[in-house]
């Protein structure tokens, strides 16, 4: 509305609840607040973010999610973005956690419209204290103007297979910090991998989450800043 971003619509579910922090000129800050617990045999946890064009969203998580032991069971847990055209959207989630016992789907959605911006920055880890984790698939698809410019799949559902070298060799978190919809060539900490397309992607794996955010934490500030600085100039 004119050269203030405004919340329009903001839908509680199941799991989560959409809260409203702040909104300074073009940017909107909101934070996901859980209100039970997650995720559960059975829970089909889902999240949908639309952008509109030309405004920022700032998405806060104050807890992470916890795949519990699932018994038997399953749970799945999505996550899908439209962002409009110049338009950008900032997300450091919360730990994600794969709880011994738990069997769990993890998926991504994101589609960029021209001149539109993600910044996602995400952590998995296996197990609480004294556990080895359980069973996760992660997928990741994410288009610009209809094209794909990153699709992935993790397959870590198997102990010994994610175990390997060039996997997590042996460590219990991976950290992965994305850039979506534009590139830098400023001078960063940590290996960075540039997309084939408008995009740069960093990961990091460790023993604690602690050390992962670590790595990541000066290209995440960096990044930061370079999507932050369109809408506060």
């Amino acid at each position: 509305m004119g050269d203030t971003a405004v919340a329009r619509e903001l839908i509680s579910g199941d799991f989560l609840a959409p809260r409203f922090v702040d909104a300074r000129g073009l940017t909107v800050r909101i934070a996901l607040v859980g209100h039970s617990a997650t995720l559960l045999a059975g829970d089909d946890l889902r999240i949908e973010f639309v952008v509109a064009p030309g405004t920022c969203l700032e998405v806060i998580e104050p807890s992470g999610t916890v795949a519990y032991n699932a018994r038997g069971g399953r749970a799945s847990w999505s996550a899908s973005a439209s962002v409009g055209a110049g338009a950008a959207l900032i997300w450091r989630a919360a730990p994600f956690v794969v709880a011994g016992g738990a069997d769990v789907t993890r998926r991504v959605d994101i589609s960029l419209e021209s001149d539109a911006v993600v910044l996602l920055d995400e952590m998995i880890v296996f197990g609480r204290t004294g556990e080895t984790g359980g069973a996760l698939r992660s997928d990741q698809r994410i288009t610009v103007d209809g094209d794909a410019l990153l699709v992935e799949t993790l397959d870590l559902r198997s102990v010994p297979g994610r175990s390997l070298p060039g996997i997590l060799g042996g460590h219990r978190v991976l950290g992965t910090t994305m850039l979506l919809g534009m590139k830098t060539t400023d001078d960063v900490e940590g290996h960075v991998t540039p997309l084939a397309g408008a995009g740069m992607l960093a990961r990091a794996v460790a023993d604690h989450a602690h050390e992962a955010s670590a790595a990541l934490d000066p290209i995440w500030s960096q990044w930061r800043g370079r999507v932050s600085q369109k809408y506060t100039d």
